[in-house]
């Protein structure tokens, strides 16, 4: 993560946001009123899609059961 101020975020605009977009850098800028985080969209849109999942008790439920699954207990699946 990286911290900077909302002065040096706003001289440093175009850097700042390039290294958001392209290395998935994430920033926090701090201003005298709180912060503000600055994430690129494709880890945006995946924190949306996981709250959208977890937020319904039949996915939750779902995903929890895959996430205990052990792999030797999976069956194959061929997308043939």
């Amino acid at each position: 993560m990286i911290n900077t101020t909302i002065t040096n975020f706003r001289k440093n605009l175009f850097s700042y946001v390039e290294s958001a977009v392209e290395y998935n850098d994430i920033l926090n800028i701090s201003t005298k009123n709180g912060n503000a985080i600055l994430i690129n969209e494709e880890e945006y849109i995946g924190l949306i899609e996981t709250l959208y999942l977890i937020s319904n008790p039949e996915s939750k439920e779902k995903l929890d059961y895959a996430i205990d699954l052990k792999v030797e207990d999976c069956e194959e699946f061929s997308w043939e």
